[in-house]
């Protein structure tokens, strides 16, 4: 097994290759949220403002690549999917909305530019259109 699955909890032979794939995503993750926190900290720590601009530079890329596999395990993953689209780019307090959910991670209240749509298009003409 490759060293970036050696934090394995169960033997690989019994893991489909999916699910070792879901982990070398999240163990990337973890060492993508790792570096952007030890730059933020050298950034923090220099008193050289060039050597501060490329530390910054270089913690911005590790975000981006935390990103861009955070979409590869979202995409592959409907409960993790139905999570983010709950709690990220809302405007709520984050606790606010577990609690407009009920705390079953349903939908958030309110699409991230303020209009309150939830996206599924005009209910103009529909007899529904009253009760909303």
């Amino acid at each position: 097994m490759a060293a970036s699955s050696g934090s394995l909890h169960e033997s690989a032979e019994v893991l489909s290759a999916e699910v070792v794939d879901q982990h070398r995503a999240i163990v990337s993750i973890m060492e993508e949220l790792e570096a952007i926190d030890w730059y933020d900290q050298r950034v923090a720590a220099t008193s050289d403002a060039e050597l501060a601009g490329i530390l910054a530079h270089n913690r911005d890329e590790e975000k981006e690549h935390a990103a861009m596999t955070l979409e590869w395990l979202r995409r592959r993953d409907p409960v993790l999917d139905q999570q983010l689209r709950t709690y990220l780019f809302t405007t709520l307090p984050v606790l606010e909305v577990e609690e407009s959910t009920g705390g079953s991670g349903g939908a958030a209240p309110s699409a991230p530019d303020g209009s309150g749509s939830l996206g599924i298009g005009s209910l103009k003409g529909s007899s529904k259109e009253a009760t909303l």
